[in-house]
């Protein structure tokens, strides 16, 4: 959705799940209408690996993405920076499997093919890390590109893929339908979600940027303590009260420029323990300037 018509255009994308809330309502309530430049919400279904590839390609200027996946592909050369953290929270994967696997536990999945949205996504990056916590070998792991949530589900109910993590509550309707079985969870040890900017963006429209962030910032606060929140959310994403209601509140949106050092020391040593990236990084070299490190 394309709002003003400024020659200043800001490409913006996300996924579409109920983190992104507050800016599915700056863009429907017309919230960057008066501003001094164009903000265009693109919606992501291939999730932060897809993100990552059109950052790099130029065809989007901000990302909302998994903070490992962004962490990951900057590492490995993509012309971004963070500009701040998005949900402080972590993120609850379900680990599912399909009704008429023989898997009846997650601990029987070591070596197993895994669905994942694609090559360095969250679906892929916590496949990994879920090896490794259980003392298996990440590279022994086998992976199948599906695309989206609705590839997932598809390789599972036809056996192409034994596994298929994906965040739990957007899930949460499949499994009740008994289309797949939610037989783990695995939880990432850090916020899940920070936004990054292109470089190029950073160094001609930083002013720009900033601007979005503290509108952002507002609505998320604003969000977050509105009372029709959590029914927004369960019309929107087909989940009862029940569980938009458990999810809305063990959710926590960013409202500072702030992120935390010891938090990206930890993702890049998780990272590079898996062999995603074979290096590691200065926390500071990730960020902007915009961002403020701390811890």
């Amino acid at each position: 959705m394309s709002q003003s018509n400024n020659n200043i255009n800001i490409r913006i994308g996300g996924v579409p799940e109920h983190f992104n809330m507050p800016w599915f309502i700056a863009m429907e309530r017309g919230i960057f209408q008066n501003k001094p430049y164009e903000v265009e919400w693109e919606e992501y279904g291939g999730g932060t690996g897809a993100m990552c590839k059109a950052l790099r390609e130029g065809t989007l200027d901000i990302a909302v993405a998994l903070t490992e996946g962004i962490v990951a592909d900057l590492v490995r050369g993509n012309p971004s920076k963070i500009v701040r953290l998005f949900v402080k929270t972590p993120l609850v994967w379900g680990i599912h499997t399909g009704a008429q696997s023989p898997y009846q536990h997650a601990d029987e999945l070591n070596g197993k093919i895994y669905a994942i949205s694609r090559k360095l996504s969250g679906s892929h990056l916590m496949s990994c890390i879920y090896a490794e916590n259980n003392a298996w070998n990440p590279q022994e792991q086998q992976f199948l590109e599906i695309g989206n949530l609705k590839g997932g589900i598809a390789a599972l109910e036809n056996g192409t893929a034994d596994a298929f993590l994906w965040e739990k509550f957007m899930t949460q309707p499949f499994v009740q339908s008994g289309a797949v079985r939610r037989i783990g969870e695995c939880i990432t040890p850090w916020p899940c979600f920070v936004v990054a900017a292109r470089e190029a963006v950073l160094e001609q429209h930083l002013n720009v940027v900033a601007d979005i962030m503290d509108t952002i910032s507002r609505i998320c606060l604003d969000f977050m303590s509105d009372p029709q929140a959590i029914e927004q959310i369960a019309w929107r994403f087909q989940l009862s009260y029940t569980d938009a209601e458990t999810w809305f509140n063990q959710t926590e949106w960013a409202s500072s420029n702030r992120v935390s050092r010891k938090m990206l020391l930890n993702v890049l040593h998780s990272l590079r323990k898996v062999g995603i990236i074979d290096r590691s990084a200065a926390p500071q070299t990730l960020c902007s300037t915009l961002t403020e490190l701390v811890g």
